[in-house]
């Protein structure tokens, strides 16, 4: 091991020293682990509390605001700059390492409505990481000054240590969505880089020992970080269940981290359930009201329908009832996730939902993203069925779009039917009639419908179509749910279902996210 008087010999400048690469690399990693903290804490409060956009917004405007209140308060760290430097690294381990950890937890114990508390935490803690990180950078520009004078001008040093923050940023932006996420989850990413803040400080603590007053002080601090965190790694698993036992009750047969989204299954009795980063997508118990209503009124509208277009609807299900129709020759379905139709090709309980329709010979599955995959391919079709999550936030809302529905009715056939779900015409009425303005926009006739379905109350759903929409004789014979007679009745709305006054969704504005937010949040308070 090199002393500091050794690390500074005038006959080794030519190239970098231990002392001066330890500094280097924790500027890297800070970088590193500081936007993993900002990412996960984004990521969390997106799961938790929705509308990706605004949560990124906030989190990381406080986490910059708090890093610029860090570099002002460095000022006034004067003297132990390298013990300054060690105390703040293991803290920045310690917070930010745990931070995953207690935001699931104390959602978990929160009672309901209790989101204002959550925020509080959230930005709290955000605040905290955020300040100490805003400390270390400067701490670490100061010691390099200090320490390596001879190798440094000031334009040099700033220059240095940027390049290595911003590959430490690069780094991680690229790895915790593609990598990080989807093999350890948010829980254990966050431990992870805790412990690489620790182990900087501990490879500091053994370069700088010679100018660190209580040196065993620092080292004993060091040691108790790594084994918190340690014990914080190895109960990342029974945290995060207990914490989702506790949202979703038990019966939680299937948990999946994927770079999209986090996926929860349930099973509780004869009944399983889905859940999309939190939000319940269908139960078993009475999807078969949810997808019939879905798909036979566009199927069974156009009589022998050959190619079928399914964007979203990843589970199956929808395409379980496009399959009942002899007439299909092929379904494309374009879903996102990967997992989804790996889970519901392969999971015996969830291949009996969908009768195994995902591995039918007439299915093309293709994952990509719907808004691309539409403006780069020219197929057209009898049938397309819309099954996105409902517009919780900007990246889902943008397939609600005047610009999305102009480019599904390039690929409709002059007779097909396009049919998209629509959200509560009863709980979300502006919301619901805002679909149906912007199908109308863009050149398509709309016919709006609605159906009960006790998991989710009243439901509604749009049909859009070239030609004059006429009302089908007759359905698949064996469905649970829908039948020719009652097909009419879906088609009345009662005057509190009725049309409201609505723009259109636009690309540029995506006011439906915004309306959805307000009067779902209604019903929450």
């Amino acid at each position: 091991m090199n002393t500091v008087d050794e690390v500074l010999s005038p006959t080794r400048r030519e190239r970098l020293q231990p002392a001066e690469l330890v500094l280097l690399v924790s500027v890297f990693l800070v970088a590193a682990c500081g936007l993993v903290y900002e990412l996960a804490a984004g990521a969390l409060a997106s799961y938790l509390l929705g509308d990706s956009i605004l949560q990124f917004s906030t989190v990381i405007g406080t986490y910059l605001f708090a890093m610029g209140v860090g570099s002002w308060l460095s000022r006034f760290l004067v003297r132990q700059l390298v013990a300054h430097f060690l105390r703040i690294e293991l803290l920045v381990g310690l917070i930010g390492g745990l931070m995953p950890a207690a935001l699931f937890a104390a959602h978990a114990v929160l009672p309901v409505g209790g989101e204002g508390s959550f925020r509080v935490l959230l930005y709290g803690l955000v605040f905290v990481i955020g300040t100490l990180v805003g400390l270390e950078i400067p701490l670490v520009m100061r010691i390099l000054k200090r320490h390596f004078s001879d190798r440094y001008a000031l334009k040099d040093l700033v220059s240095e240590v940027l390049t290595f923050d911003y590959l430490g940023a690069l780094a991680v932006s690229l790895a915790f969505p593609l990598l990080l996420v989807p093999h350890l989850g948010v829980v254990r990413t966050g431990v992870l880089f805790g412990l690489l803040n620790a182990a900087v400080a501990a490879w500091a603590l053994m370069l700088f020992r010679h100018e660190l007053r209580g040196w065993w002080r620092h080292a004993l601090a060091c040691a108790v970080v790594v084994a918190i965190l340690a014990a914080a790694m190895v109960g990342a698993r029974p945290l995060t269940t207990w914490a989702e036992d506790r949202f979703y009750g038990s019966g939680v047969v299937l948990r999946e981290d994927t770079p999209y989204q986090r996926i929860v299954i349930t099973q509780s009795g004869e009944v399983t359930r889905l859940y999309l980063n939190g939000n319940l997508q269908f139960s078993s118990r009475d999807e078969h009201r949810y997808h019939e209503a879905l798909v036979h009124p566009a199927m069974s509208a156009h009589g022998a329908p050959r190619r079928v277009l399914v964007l979203g609807g990843g589970d199956g299900l929808a395409v379980r009832e496009i399959l009942k129709y002899p007439s299909v020759q092929q379904v494309t379905l374009v879903e996102l996730d990967p997992a989804m139709t790996r889970l519901f090709s392969q999971d015996p309980r969830l291949v009996a939902l969908n009768q195994g329709a995902l591995r039918s010979s007439k299915v093309r599955v293709v994952h990509a993203d719907a808004f691309t995959w539409l403006n780069t391919h020219d197929e057209v079709f009898d049938v397309i069925v819309v099954d996105f999550p409902d517009p919780t936030n900007h990246a889902v809302g943008k397939l609600y779009t005047t610009t999305f529905y102009a480019a599904m009715e390039q690929h409709l056939s002059a007779s097909g039917y396009a049919v998209v779900q629509t959200t509560s015409p009863l709980i979300a009425r502006r919301s619901f009639w805002t679909v149906v303005s912007t199908l109308e926009a863009v050149g398509l006739r709309a016919s709006p419908y609605h159906a009960h379905v006790p998991s989710f109350g009243e439901w509604g759903f749009v049909l859009a179509h070239h030609r004059p929409w006429r009302m089908p004789t007759s359905v698949p014979a064996g469905l649970t749910f829908l039948t020719a007679q009652g097909l009419p009745a879906l088609f009345d709305f009662p005057p509190d279902m009725n049309r409201v006054p609505a723009e259109a969704n636009r690309l540029s504005q995506q006011s439906l996210v915004q309306i959805f937010e307000e009067e779902w949040g209604k019903v929450q308070q």
